[in-house]
């Protein structure tokens, strides 16, 4: 899908106030509701807006302990590991990945013995050959997207009239 300058400033003003209406995000955007709702419809059926669920901080709600796990896993077992991954509630993602591992695990667990815990529950599995892990010393960059999105501005102008008269183009 290609974003517009208003869809780029739809995704702003909801990224800066993810619990605004349409109504407030029509407001500080000064174009009409009905604007606002197509264009978040818009994204949300192409996929860009994934979802609108609280993002969680899993170390404030006690899961302080977190590490990153490569796994190597038996040849062609994706849908078996996938399976049992899904299963242990500390792993908070995986990803199939390219190189020396098959698959990359975010776990989480409240104490270091409960990563223990965690981490033997994941060598237990059959399909599982070998794991590593790294632990996590601190976030430096929380989970972001915004700054990716960004690098998409084509400077292609808004279809939106209101938006357009309010936001002219910026002439070089």
């Amino acid at each position: 899908m290609e974003l517009d300058a208003l869809d780029f400033a739809v995704l702003e003003a909801v990224h800066e106030r993810p619990r605004a209406g349409a109504l407030e995000l029509s407001r500080s955007l000064k174009i009409a509701r009905a604007t606002v709702q197509a264009r978040m419809k818009k994204l949300e059926d192409c996929g860009v807006v994934a979802g609108y669920e609280p993002r969680l901080d899993v170390e404030a709600a006690g899961f302080g302990v977190q590490a990153f796990v490569t796994l190597e896993i038996a040849q062609g077992a994706l849908d078996s590991v996938t399976d049992e991954l899904s299963s242990i509630p500390g792993v908070l993602e995986a990803f199939a990945t390219t190189g020396a591992g098959d698959v990359l695990c975010r776990i989480a667990a409240a104490s270091h013995m409960g990563l223990q815990h965690v981490l033997l529950e994941l060598n237990r599995s059959g399909v599982v050959v070998r794991s590593t892990s790294v632990v996590v010393l601190s976030i430096l960059i929380p989970y972001r997207s915004m700054p990716l999105l960004r690098t998409l501005d084509t400077g292609k102008g808004a279809k939106s009239p209101a938006y357009r008269s309010a936001h002219p183009p910026v002439r070089g």
